[in-house]
């Protein structure tokens, strides 16, 4: 079912449930009209993120429409649980909340340590334990150290999808034998922590401060792409979702297994540092295709 599978009148009405004012809805529902007719080369979705306001998400229109709740929170657009709120959960809670979620934090020494971080990040943000931001998240986070992996709350985590976005650091995680002979993965490794969640990996190849500097709408022709790996289609497609919201897109290197390809030390890591560190540069599935194919494991370099 897509926007054009409603009524013209149920489509304005369904917007404005989703918290859309009248006029607002109105003008989407006729910008799509547009589009359906070949008027447009753009859609609700983008105009929508260029205008500065969360996008209201097809599969929230649908089951608005169909008499269901929207997934969570005022805007429809969801909660996301961070376990760990360092430089890149910040970084990504920033992109999330511009994107109309809602986030809750967490860290390992406490709630209260978080007030200063919720207050810059404003109403959308709050702080709690690991526990409780797992358990709140329609999607949750993973930003620690491998070697706290150990600390995670296994669950509140059951059933749920979980971004890794940790790298392995044996300056700082010690060396871990699985790892260093490369039998198995950092995300692999979590996932056998957490067996009852569906992790993918994404996220750790852009260093915190680019996250935010490469972020485009979803039109923008100079958008990036970041590699996602998991063992579940479907948590993938979720996890695609969000981060196109937060203006990347995915690139799908396969199962978990793979994910050696932009692991720490691999070519493709960072490769959003193409050109110069201090100045980053986009990079687009074709170009990230091609650093793939040139990745070698390390006993092969």
């Amino acid at each position: 079912m897509t926007y054009r599978d409603l009524p013209t009148a149920g489509f304005v009405s369904t917007l404005q449930e989703a918290g859309l004012d009248q006029d607002s809805a109105g003008f989407a529902a006729a910008l799509d009209a547009s589009i359906a007719h070949g008027d447009l080369e753009t859609n609700s979705q983008d105009l929508a993120q260029l205008l500065g306001r969360p996008a209201t998400p097809l599969a929230d229109v649908v089951r608005a429409a169909q008499g269901a709740d929207p997934l969570v929170g005022q805007t429809g657009m969801g909660t996301i649980g961070f376990v760990g709120a360092g430089r890149i959960g910040t970084a990504l809670a920033t992109l999330a909340i511009g994107a109309g979620y809602d986030v809750v934090l967490s860290n390992s020494r406490g709630p209260e340590t978080l007030n200063d971080l919720v207050a810059q990040l404003g109403p959308r943000a709050r702080a709690a334990t690991p526990a409780e931001a797992a358990a709140a998240g329609d999607i949750v986070v993973v930003t620690v150290p491998l070697k706290a992996y150990g600390q995670i709350p296994v669950g509140p985590l059951a059933g749920k999808v979980v971004i890794d976005t940790s790298n392995y650091d044996p300056g700082r995680d010690g060396h871990i034998a699985e790892l260093e002979d490369e039998s198995t993965t950092v995300s692999e490794l979590l996932q056998a922590q957490l067996p009852a969640s569906h992790v993918v990996k994404t996220l750790n190849t852009v260093y915190f401060e680019h996250l935010t500097t490469l972020s485009r709408p979803h039109s923008a022709p100079d958008r990036s792409a970041v590699p996602i790996a998991g063992n579940d289609d479907t948590a993938k497609k979720t996890v695609t979702t969000f981060l196109d919201a937060i203006g990347y897109d995915a690139y799908d290197v396969g199962a978990l297994e793979k994910g050696w390809r932009y692991q720490s030390g691999a070519i493709a890591y960072p490769y959003g540092a193409d050109g110069s560190f201090e100045h980053p540069q986009p990079a687009d599935a074709e170009r990230l295709a091609s650093l793939m194919a040139q990745a070698k494991r390390s006993r092969d370099r």
